[in-house]
């Protein structure tokens, strides 16, 4: 059993950064792959990052490729999203999961998710 629980979203000017985290519980954290997913209002959830469990794997959605970066730091059982050249299209309601599955085109949720925190992008 994981509990994940977000930090570090809030309001930031396009071409802005945010680095969001992840922090879990449990003993077992270096075990999962870790993600990272979003959903802003009307729209359905987008895969954004994923990362392997020893962080030398990572995967990323083509809206983000290039200006989010996923990282993972298991002795502090926390994962990080730096989100770079941040625009208005970026804000969302952003999710950490733990327990995901991903390939180069596909991915599968896992079964643990944060609360969630937001970030909106003024332009």
């Amino acid at each position: 059993q994981v509990q994940l629980v977000e930090s570090g979203g809030g309001l930031v000017q396009a071409g802005g950064s945010l680095r969001l985290s992840c922090a879990a519980s449990g003993r077992t954290f270096s075990s999962y792959v870790m993600g990272w997913f979003r959903q802003a209002p009307g729209k359905e959830r987008e895969f954004v990052a994923g990362i392997s469990t020893s962080g030398g794997d990572t995967n990323y959605g083509d809206s983000v490729k290039g200006r989010f970066t996923i990282s993972r730091d298991n002795a502090k059982n926390t994962v990080f999203l730096q989100m770079n050249s941040l625009k208005p299209e970026d804000t969302a309601v952003y999710y950490c999961n733990g327990g995901l599955m991903y390939g180069s085109n596909w991915y599968r949720p896992g079964s643990y998710w944060g609360q969630g925190t937001q970030v909106t992008v003024s332009s």
